[in-house]
């Protein structure tokens, strides 16, 4: 109880208009803290029979960044969507160049692009387009998407590790070394997860990067280790007109086994195209379709147990990332029923 009452003075502390106006940032007996967060509200309804239709919070973010001085900072972001607390991110970063920087603690993996971009930025409601009531990919579950093949089988998302990352000129980089086993669950063998990805600045609107990575996993006792890849191009930037990402991934579907006790091997590609029109408008600033479609093949040995998801969304902009808008996710599976789920929303920022 006492805990549950520490949170929620926490979250109404945050969330009154006297903290959103004066203090986000304090300071703290050696370090200067800055205070944000997000808030994003969701109704779902889903085509599928028996699937529960609903309001809900889907994410109720508190966002603590300390800074000790240029060298030594921190962050620690909790989730109280869903009734309970979830710590997402707690790391602290030692700047020791920009072309080198060292987190320890919780992070998100070096993998895949659309799970490194904050939701905050992202226009579509779900990374993995899940629906509810539906369940139909091999080895994983729910629909086939790019973001739910590397998701569930570990090789993006947050985990506890060391990581490293930089830039220098138009190049830019980072890795990570991490337990494997996701947000706050301790390690379950002797192995580590690895993951490493690069990219370069082609051009002043376009950058394109590649990356690797391993989970481990335990089988009959032993530790296993996947391997995935992965590459993505990315063209404009959020908020500016025309914004495009397109990635592939592929390789080991290590939960799903052949006949001889080795991973399927799955291949996923994804586009995500947005275009950012600003108005005039004293309330609405900005709107702005999106589209993405990802086409996925879980099981490369398996026939017609791939699908197709098609989301198409629009946007209304009231400042900066506040924003209101709607998301239609269409899944489409080799073999049997389309399924969809309509999304409505809104996205608190501050």
């Amino acid at each position: 109880m006492r805990r549950i009452l520490l949170w929620t003075a926490a979250v109404l502390t945050v969330l009154t208009p006297a903290a959103l106006e004066a203090q986000t940032a304090i300071s703290s007996r050696a370090a200067s803290i800055t205070i944000g967060g997000r808030l994003h509200t969701q109704y779902q309804g889903s085509s599928v029979d028996g699937a529960v239709n609903d309001f809900f919070i889907r994410r109720a973010r508190v966002i603590v960044d300390a800074a000790f001085n240029d060298f030594f900072v921190g962050r620690v972001q909790t989730d109280f969507a869903g009734g309970g607390a979830t710590l997402l991110d707690a790391y602290v970063r030692m700047n020791i160049d920009p072309a080198f920087r060292l987190y320890v603690g919780q992070f998100k993996r070096s993998f895949d692009l659309f799970e490194l971009h904050s939701s905050t930025d992202l226009s579509i409601f779900e990374r993995d387009g899940r629906i509810p009531g539906f369940s139909s990919c091999t080895g994983v579950g729910r629909v086939c998407s790019l973001s739910r093949l590397t998701e569930t089988l570990g090789y993006a998302g947050r985990d506890s590790g060391i990581k490293i990352d930089g830039s220098s000129g138009t190049f830019m980089y980072q890795a990570s070394l991490t337990n494997g086993t996701g947000v706050g669950t301790p390690d379950v063998n002797d192995g580590k997860s690895a993951s490493f990805r690069a990219g370069v600045a082609a051009s002043e609107n376009l950058t394109v990067s590649a990356n690797v990575g391993t989970q481990d996993y335990l089988f009959a006792g032993e530790t296993e280790n996947a391997f995935a890849w992965g590459a993505d191009v990315e063209w404009g930037t959020w908020r500016d007109g025309l914004h495009l990402t397109a990635a592939i991934a592929g390789v080991a579907n290590w939960p799903a086994l052949d006949t001889n006790n080795d991973p399927r091997e799955f291949l996923a590609f994804q586009v995500l195209g947005s275009l950012y029109q600003p108005l005039d408008g004293e309330r609405i600033v900005g709107i702005e379709p999106v589209l993405r479609i990802s086409v996925a093949d879980p099981a490369d040995d398996i026939d017609d147990d791939g699908g197709t998801l098609i989301t198409p969304g629009l946007m209304l902009y009231l400042m900066g990332k506040n924003k209101i808008g709607a998301n239609f996710d269409y899944y489409m599976p080799q073999t049997g029923d389309s399924e969809f789920v309509f999304r409505v929303g809104t996205f608190l920022y501050f």
